[in-house]
């Protein structure tokens, strides 16, 4: 059956009567198969989907929202491209629910990039579809949230972030910001760095791995 989102699977080694699932959002000019490469590296018992962003650059890069450029060059995310993704994303989710067996209270997203500050609109807008989110290299734009956000239950959600302290595409000090922002809504929030720029560390993978299985 054909979904509204194009993606690949990687099931799980172990089935049980429903598993949980690990949705994967790449970031922005990537695809589908960058952050699926870890699937391997992953926990078996997760159905691990990883999701390609519906607008086309070229030559097998996707975004999941436009980013403009002004005379002065300054950068300008497309938030009504954004709120479109996110409730694209809400309603994969909803998708993968009826064609897989998938527990619906153990739903993961994992973003990195435009990919992370994606997971971050779709946390706070559903929580109710969301347990846990591991946003690696983004920043919190609560634009991109529903309206009235503020007012959710946030008690089952749970956030993993982390950021390379030499991130030339998105400032360290952006995502530092995220930690006191989401603690302030009573999310329970693990922030790290590590000594890298726009990218994944090695470590990273292994404490975001260690942090899903405790």
């Amino acid at each position: 059956m054909a979904l509204s989102l194009h993606y690949l699977i990687r099931e799980p080694k172990i089935k049980k009567e429903t598993n949980p699932l690990l949705l994967l959002l790449h970031g922005y000019g990537s695809n589908e198969e960058d952050l699926f490469s870890f699937a391997s590296e992953l926990p078996e018992d997760y159905y691990i989907v990883s999701a390609r962003a519906p607008y086309d650059l070229m030559y097998g890069s996707y975004a999941w929202y436009a980013i403009n450029f002004d005379a002065d060059e300054n950068k300008f995310s497309d938030i009504e491209q954004a709120k479109q993704s996110r409730d694209l994303i809400a309603n994969f989710i909803d998708e993968l629910l009826r064609t897989y067996p998938i527990d619906n209270d153990k739903v993961t997203l994992i973003g990195f990039s435009q990919g992370s500050i994606l997971s971050y609109a779709v946390a706070l807008s559903y929580p109710q579809k969301i347990q846990r989110v591991v946003a690696m290299s983004g920043y919190l734009n609560t634009d991109m949230a529903t309206a009235n956000y503020t007012s959710n239950d946030f008690s089952n959600l749970k956030i993993f972030a982390s950021h390379g302290t030499v991130d030339q595409v998105i400032p360290v000090d952006w995502a530092r910001k995220v930690q006191p922002a989401i603690q302030a809504l009573g999310i329970n929030i693990t922030y790290k760095e590590y000594p890298v720029g726009h990218g994944v560390a090695p470590q990273n993978f292994f404490d975001f791995k260690n942090w899903l299985q405790s």
